[in-house]
Protein backbone atom coordinates (compact mmCIF):
# COMPACT_ATOMS: atom_id res chain seq x y z
CA UNK A 1 0.00 0.00 0.00
CA UNK A 2 1.12 3.57 -0.66
CA UNK A 3 0.15 6.93 0.80
CA UNK A 4 1.96 8.80 -1.98
CA UNK A 5 0.51 6.81 -4.90
CA UNK A 6 -2.73 5.10 -3.77
CA UNK A 7 -4.30 2.22 -5.69
CA UNK A 8 -8.11 1.83 -5.79
CA UNK A 9 -9.61 -1.41 -7.09
CA UNK A 10 -13.17 -2.22 -8.12
CA UNK A 11 -13.45 -5.93 -8.81
CA UNK A 12 -16.33 -8.05 -10.00
CA UNK A 13 -17.11 -10.70 -12.59
CA UNK A 14 -18.29 -10.09 -16.14
CA UNK A 15 -21.79 -8.63 -16.11
CA UNK A 16 -21.66 -7.86 -12.40
CA UNK A 17 -22.12 -4.11 -12.77
CA UNK A 18 -18.65 -2.75 -11.97
CA UNK A 19 -19.35 0.01 -14.51
CA UNK A 20 -21.89 1.51 -12.08
CA UNK A 21 -19.21 1.88 -9.43
CA UNK A 22 -16.84 3.21 -12.07
CA UNK A 23 -19.29 6.01 -12.91
CA UNK A 24 -19.71 6.88 -9.22
CA UNK A 25 -15.96 7.09 -8.70
CA UNK A 26 -15.45 9.10 -11.88
CA UNK A 27 -18.00 11.61 -10.56
CA UNK A 28 -16.03 11.85 -7.30
CA UNK A 29 -12.77 12.32 -9.19
CA UNK A 30 -14.32 15.09 -11.29
CA UNK A 31 -15.78 16.99 -8.34
CA UNK A 32 -12.59 16.78 -6.30
CA UNK A 33 -10.31 17.54 -9.26
CA UNK A 34 -8.49 14.22 -8.88
CA UNK A 35 -6.43 12.99 -11.83
CA UNK A 36 -6.60 9.17 -11.97
CA UNK A 37 -4.98 6.69 -14.30
CA UNK A 38 -7.71 4.19 -15.19
CA UNK A 39 -6.73 0.57 -15.78
CA UNK A 40 -9.20 -1.81 -17.41
CA UNK A 41 -8.93 -5.42 -16.30
CA UNK A 42 -9.41 -6.74 -19.85
CA UNK A 43 -6.12 -5.12 -20.85
CA UNK A 44 -4.29 -7.76 -18.78
CA UNK A 45 -5.75 -10.72 -20.64
CA UNK A 46 -2.99 -12.85 -22.11
CA UNK A 47 -4.61 -13.28 -25.54
CA UNK A 48 -6.48 -11.07 -27.98
CA UNK A 49 -9.87 -12.19 -29.32
CA UNK A 50 -8.51 -14.39 -32.09
CA UNK A 51 -5.81 -15.85 -29.85
CA UNK A 52 -8.38 -16.63 -27.18
CA UNK A 53 -10.52 -18.52 -29.69
CA UNK A 54 -7.50 -20.57 -30.71
CA UNK A 55 -6.60 -21.36 -27.11
CA UNK A 56 -10.16 -22.37 -26.27
CA UNK A 57 -10.29 -24.67 -29.29
CA UNK A 58 -7.04 -26.31 -28.18
CA UNK A 59 -8.41 -26.66 -24.64
CA UNK A 60 -11.55 -28.38 -25.94
CA UNK A 61 -9.43 -30.82 -27.93
CA UNK A 62 -7.31 -31.53 -24.86
CA UNK A 63 -10.35 -31.86 -22.60
CA UNK A 64 -9.18 -29.16 -20.18
CA UNK A 65 -10.91 -26.09 -18.78
CA UNK A 66 -9.89 -22.69 -20.13
CA UNK A 67 -11.65 -19.36 -19.63
CA UNK A 68 -11.15 -15.61 -19.26
CA UNK A 69 -11.51 -16.06 -15.50
CA UNK A 70 -8.55 -18.41 -15.14
CA UNK A 71 -4.87 -17.83 -14.51
CA UNK A 72 -3.59 -19.22 -17.86
CA UNK A 73 -5.66 -16.64 -19.76
CA UNK A 74 -4.41 -13.65 -17.78
CA UNK A 75 -1.20 -11.86 -16.85
CA UNK A 76 -1.60 -11.87 -13.06
CA UNK A 77 2.10 -11.24 -12.47
CA UNK A 78 2.10 -8.17 -14.74
CA UNK A 79 -0.96 -6.72 -13.00
CA UNK A 80 0.54 -7.27 -9.56
CA UNK A 81 3.75 -5.63 -10.77
CA UNK A 82 1.80 -2.59 -12.02
CA UNK A 83 0.13 -2.15 -8.61
CA UNK A 84 3.49 -2.46 -6.84
CA UNK A 85 5.43 -0.16 -9.19
CA UNK A 86 2.70 2.47 -9.26
CA UNK A 87 2.48 2.45 -5.46
CA UNK A 88 6.23 2.91 -5.20
CA UNK A 89 6.83 5.41 -8.02
CA UNK A 90 3.55 6.58 -9.56
CA UNK A 91 4.64 5.07 -12.88
CA UNK A 92 3.96 1.94 -14.89
CA UNK A 93 2.62 0.73 -18.21
CA UNK A 94 -0.92 0.39 -19.50
CA UNK A 95 -2.74 -0.65 -22.65
CA UNK A 96 -6.35 -1.10 -23.79
CA UNK A 97 -8.33 -4.10 -25.00
CA UNK A 98 -10.46 -2.94 -27.91
CA UNK A 99 -13.92 -4.45 -27.48
CA UNK A 100 -15.49 -2.99 -30.62
CA UNK A 101 -14.81 -0.99 -33.79
CA UNK A 102 -15.52 2.35 -32.10
CA UNK A 103 -12.95 1.74 -29.36
CA UNK A 104 -10.44 0.62 -32.00
CA UNK A 105 -11.07 3.77 -34.05
CA UNK A 106 -10.71 6.14 -31.09
CA UNK A 107 -7.52 4.54 -29.78
CA UNK A 108 -6.09 4.31 -33.28
CA UNK A 109 -6.70 8.01 -33.86
CA UNK A 110 -5.15 8.88 -30.51
CA UNK A 111 -2.02 6.87 -31.25
CA UNK A 112 -1.88 7.51 -34.99
CA UNK A 113 -1.93 3.82 -35.93
CA UNK A 114 -4.37 1.29 -37.36
CA UNK A 115 -6.09 -0.85 -34.72
CA UNK A 116 -8.83 -3.46 -34.98
CA UNK A 117 -11.60 -4.66 -32.71
CA UNK A 118 -10.51 -7.58 -30.54
CA UNK A 119 -6.88 -6.47 -30.40
CA UNK A 120 -4.81 -4.73 -27.73
CA UNK A 121 -3.38 -1.26 -28.14
CA UNK A 122 0.41 -1.06 -27.69
CA UNK A 123 1.82 -0.78 -24.15
CA UNK A 124 2.48 2.85 -23.19
CA UNK A 125 3.79 4.69 -20.16
CA UNK A 126 1.27 6.00 -17.64
CA UNK A 127 0.97 9.76 -17.86
CA UNK A 128 2.91 11.77 -15.31
CA UNK A 129 1.50 13.37 -12.14
CA UNK A 130 -1.60 11.22 -11.62
CA UNK A 131 -3.15 11.26 -8.15
CA UNK A 132 -4.13 7.59 -7.95
CA UNK A 133 -4.49 4.39 -9.94
CA UNK A 134 -8.06 3.19 -10.48
CA UNK A 135 -8.51 -0.43 -11.61
CA UNK A 136 -11.86 -1.86 -12.72
CA UNK A 137 -12.13 -5.47 -13.82
CA UNK A 138 -12.13 -9.16 -13.00
CA UNK A 139 -8.96 -9.79 -11.03
CA UNK A 140 -7.99 -6.77 -8.97
CA UNK A 141 -7.77 -8.72 -5.69
CA UNK A 142 -6.59 -12.13 -6.86
CA UNK A 143 -4.34 -14.22 -4.63
CA UNK A 144 -2.55 -17.31 -5.90
CA UNK A 145 0.55 -19.27 -4.90
CA UNK A 146 2.69 -16.72 -6.74
CA UNK A 147 0.82 -13.38 -6.63
CA UNK A 148 -1.10 -11.35 -4.08
CA UNK A 149 -2.69 -8.20 -5.50
CA UNK A 150 -4.15 -7.20 -2.14
CA UNK A 151 -0.74 -6.23 -0.72
CA UNK A 152 -0.61 -3.17 -2.96
CA UNK A 153 -4.24 -1.93 -2.89
CA UNK A 154 -5.39 0.92 -0.63
CA UNK A 155 -9.16 0.69 -1.24
CA UNK A 156 -10.79 -2.62 -2.22
CA UNK A 157 -14.35 -2.53 -3.58
CA UNK A 158 -16.39 -5.53 -4.75
CA UNK A 159 -19.51 -5.59 -6.93
CA UNK A 160 -21.40 -8.85 -6.57
CA UNK A 161 -25.01 -9.33 -7.68
CA UNK A 162 -26.64 -12.56 -6.58
CA UNK A 163 -25.52 -15.11 -9.12
CA UNK A 164 -28.82 -15.51 -11.04
CA UNK A 165 -29.05 -11.74 -11.50
CA UNK A 166 -25.43 -11.67 -12.63
CA UNK A 167 -26.17 -14.30 -15.25
CA UNK A 168 -29.25 -12.42 -16.50
CA UNK A 169 -27.16 -9.26 -16.91
CA UNK A 170 -24.42 -11.14 -18.74
CA UNK A 171 -26.82 -12.94 -21.10
CA UNK A 172 -28.54 -9.70 -22.08
CA UNK A 173 -25.34 -7.64 -22.34
CA UNK A 174 -23.38 -10.15 -24.42
CA UNK A 175 -26.35 -10.78 -26.69
CA UNK A 176 -27.25 -7.12 -27.26
CA UNK A 177 -23.83 -5.45 -27.23
CA UNK A 178 -21.43 -8.14 -28.42
CA UNK A 179 -23.58 -10.14 -30.81
CA UNK A 180 -23.32 -13.53 -29.09
CA UNK A 181 -26.21 -15.99 -29.26
CA UNK A 182 -27.90 -16.99 -26.02
CA UNK A 183 -26.45 -20.49 -26.41
CA UNK A 184 -22.92 -19.07 -26.71
CA UNK A 185 -23.37 -16.97 -23.56
CA UNK A 186 -24.73 -19.92 -21.55
CA UNK A 187 -21.81 -22.06 -22.75
CA UNK A 188 -19.43 -19.32 -21.61
CA UNK A 189 -21.04 -19.22 -18.15
CA UNK A 190 -20.71 -22.98 -17.74
CA UNK A 191 -17.13 -23.07 -19.03
CA UNK A 192 -16.07 -20.32 -16.63
CA UNK A 193 -17.63 -21.82 -13.51
CA UNK A 194 -14.54 -23.67 -12.16
CA UNK A 195 -12.42 -20.53 -12.57
CA UNK A 196 -15.23 -18.39 -11.13
CA UNK A 197 -15.15 -20.44 -7.95
CA UNK A 198 -11.34 -20.50 -7.80
CA UNK A 199 -10.41 -16.94 -8.76
CA UNK A 200 -13.45 -14.62 -8.68
CA UNK A 201 -15.42 -15.54 -5.56
CA UNK A 202 -12.47 -15.54 -3.09
CA UNK A 203 -11.75 -11.88 -3.88
CA UNK A 204 -14.87 -10.79 -2.03
CA UNK A 205 -13.40 -11.97 1.25
CA UNK A 206 -10.66 -9.37 0.71
CA UNK A 207 -12.78 -6.31 -0.08
CA UNK A 208 -13.19 -3.31 2.21
CA UNK A 209 -16.69 -2.73 0.84
CA UNK A 210 -19.04 -5.03 -1.11
CA UNK A 211 -22.05 -3.86 -3.08
CA UNK A 212 -24.38 -6.79 -3.70
CA UNK A 213 -27.54 -6.21 -5.71
CA UNK A 214 -30.48 -8.47 -4.86
CA UNK A 215 -33.55 -8.51 -7.12
CA UNK A 216 -37.03 -8.34 -5.60
CA UNK A 217 -38.56 -10.10 -8.62
CA UNK A 218 -38.33 -13.77 -9.62
CA UNK A 219 -34.92 -14.60 -11.12
CA UNK A 220 -35.06 -18.31 -10.39
CA UNK A 221 -34.46 -19.26 -14.05
CA UNK A 222 -32.04 -16.68 -15.48
CA UNK A 223 -31.86 -18.45 -18.83
CA UNK A 224 -35.45 -17.57 -19.75
CA UNK A 225 -35.63 -14.07 -18.25
CA UNK A 226 -36.94 -11.61 -20.83
CA UNK A 227 -35.41 -8.53 -19.27
CA UNK A 228 -32.99 -7.39 -16.60
CA UNK A 229 -34.63 -6.42 -13.28
CA UNK A 230 -34.41 -2.66 -12.89
CA UNK A 231 -32.68 -0.90 -10.02
CA UNK A 232 -36.10 -0.07 -8.58
CA UNK A 233 -36.85 -3.81 -8.56
CA UNK A 234 -33.94 -4.55 -6.25
CA UNK A 235 -32.10 -3.74 -3.04
CA UNK A 236 -28.37 -3.28 -2.63
CA UNK A 237 -26.69 -4.96 0.33
CA UNK A 238 -23.56 -2.99 1.29
CA UNK A 239 -21.17 -4.88 3.52
CA UNK A 240 -18.20 -3.22 5.23
CA UNK A 241 -15.32 -5.50 6.12
CA UNK A 242 -14.79 -3.47 9.28
CA UNK A 243 -17.70 -1.56 10.83
CA UNK A 244 -15.49 1.49 11.35
CA UNK A 245 -13.88 1.54 7.89
CA UNK A 246 -12.42 5.03 7.39
CA UNK A 247 -14.71 6.17 10.29
CA UNK A 248 -17.90 5.55 8.30
CA UNK A 249 -20.91 7.18 10.03
CA UNK A 250 -23.71 4.65 9.68
CA UNK A 251 -26.26 6.86 11.42
CA UNK A 252 -25.56 9.59 8.89
CA UNK A 253 -25.89 7.14 6.00
CA UNK A 254 -29.28 5.96 7.24
CA UNK A 255 -30.51 9.54 7.54
CA UNK A 256 -29.28 10.52 4.07
CA UNK A 257 -30.55 7.47 2.15
CA UNK A 258 -34.33 7.14 2.40
CA UNK A 259 -35.58 3.58 2.83
CA UNK A 260 -32.23 2.22 4.04
CA UNK A 261 -31.74 0.04 7.11
CA UNK A 262 -29.04 -1.90 8.96
CA UNK A 263 -29.25 -5.70 8.67
CA UNK A 264 -26.02 -6.37 10.61
CA UNK A 265 -23.55 -4.22 12.52
CA UNK A 266 -21.42 -3.93 9.37
CA UNK A 267 -24.15 -4.10 6.71
CA UNK A 268 -26.51 -1.46 5.36
CA UNK A 269 -29.30 -2.17 2.85
CA UNK A 270 -30.47 0.55 0.44
CA UNK A 271 -33.14 0.66 -2.29
CA UNK A 272 -31.67 -0.24 -5.67
CA UNK A 273 -32.54 3.13 -7.13
CA UNK A 274 -30.28 4.76 -4.54
CA UNK A 275 -27.23 2.61 -5.36
CA UNK A 276 -25.30 5.33 -7.21
CA UNK A 277 -26.07 7.86 -4.51
CA UNK A 278 -25.01 5.45 -1.76
CA UNK A 279 -21.74 4.73 -3.55
CA UNK A 280 -20.88 8.41 -3.81
CA UNK A 281 -21.85 9.17 -0.19
CA UNK A 282 -19.81 6.24 1.14
CA UNK A 283 -16.74 6.57 -1.03
CA UNK A 284 -16.34 10.36 -1.24
CA UNK A 285 -14.83 10.76 2.26
CA UNK A 286 -12.68 7.65 1.80
CA UNK A 287 -11.22 8.94 -1.47
CA UNK A 288 -10.79 12.39 0.08
CA UNK A 289 -8.77 10.87 2.91
CA UNK A 290 -6.53 8.98 0.48
CA UNK A 291 -5.82 12.19 -1.45
CA UNK A 292 -5.26 14.16 1.76
CA UNK A 293 -2.69 11.62 2.91
CA UNK A 294 -1.02 11.70 -0.52
CA UNK A 295 -0.63 15.47 -0.41
CA UNK A 296 0.73 15.42 3.13
CA UNK A 297 3.52 12.94 2.33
Amino acid sequence: MSKKHPVVVVTGSSGAGTSTVKKALEAIFHRQKIKPVTIEGDSFHRHDREGMREQMALAVQAGVNFSHFGEPANQFEALEQLFRVYGETGTGQKRFYLHNDEEARLQGERLGIKLNSGEFSPWEEIEADTDLLFYEGLHGLVKTDTVDMTRYVDLKVGVVPVVNLEWIQKIHRDSAERGYSEEEVVDSILRRMPDYVKHITPQFSETDINFQRVATVDTSNPFIARDIPTLDESFVVIRFRKPDIRSTDFTNLLSMISGSFMSRRNTIVVPGGKMGMAMEIIMTPIISELIKQRREV
